[in-house]
């Protein structure tokens, strides 16, 4: 009898795999296309430049960016909706997070301004996250066909592995979004890092010239102060 139960359970086990696997032969068909972007771009002085992001109704929008390198590391930075609405501005800023709740359908601008510099180049790292078309992960379309196999020694339901599955899937986009945050942080840290060092190695070998000089004359002055060259008669 309890043979029997085993294999029943076990039997149960692999049907729900293959179903499983026949329905997620690719991450797009299991959780949808990924819908979050990230792009690095160099921004010349004196321009302005817009980027467009598509979104559809009573969805979210979150963009992050930062300015990775330049001097001041700072631009202008706009969101503006589809109707022309300028939704944030923010001026002078090296970094910034908004969330647009909720989206209308069109095209969002995403503007950075550096008109305001004449001579320094930005390097810009932005990235954007969309949410409503579906979800972080696919509809349940891709689920409805599925059916529960018969039995009661399951220990563990098609929908239970289906919310394991997506929160699984939430928690390593998540993950993977932070993850290039930090790599852009790190990417701004060490650019600024490489700017002050040349700034503290400038200024310390001219600290070093200037007490050569500072020696030099010294010396000079005060032999100077003992050099007579009157002449002494005997």
């Amino acid at each position: 009898m309890n043979s029997l139960r085993w294999k029943t359970w076990a039997w149960g086990q692999w049907l729900v795999l293959i179903v499983m696997l026949e329905s997620c032969l690719s991450p797009v068909q299991c959780f949808g296309g990924n819908l979050d972007s990230e792009f690095t771009y160099l921004l010349p002085p004196g321009r302005s430049e817009c980027f467009f992001q598509s979104a559809t109704k009573n969805g979210t929008m979150e963009v992050e960016y930062q300015v990775i390198a330049g001097a001041g590391m700072d631009v202008d930075f706009s969101i503006i909706s589809p109707h022309g609405i300028s939704l944030f501005f923010e001026p002078r800023r090296s970094d910034g997070v908004h969330v647009v709740e909720p989206t209308e359908e069109g095209d969002y601008q995403i503007c950075f301004d550096n008109t305001f510099s004449r001579f320094s180049e930005k390097l810009v790292f932005f990235e954007i996250i969309i949410e409503g078309r579906g979800g972080d992960v696919g509809g349940d379309d891709e689920w409805a066909g599925l059916d529960e196999p018969e039995g009661s020694l399951l220990e563990y339901k098609l929908d239970d592995i289906r919310e394991s599955m997506d929160s699984l899937h939430r928690r390593l986009e998540r993950s993977r979004q932070m993850q290039v945050v930090l790599r852009a942080f790190e990417a701004r840290d060490r650019n600024l890092l490489e700017d002050n060092l040349w700034r503290v190695s400038f200024w310390s070998c001219a600290s070093v010239v200037v007490l050569l000089c500072v020696a030099l004359t010294q010396v000079y002055t005060v032999r100077k102060l003992f050099d007579d060259k009157r002449r002494v008669c005997t």
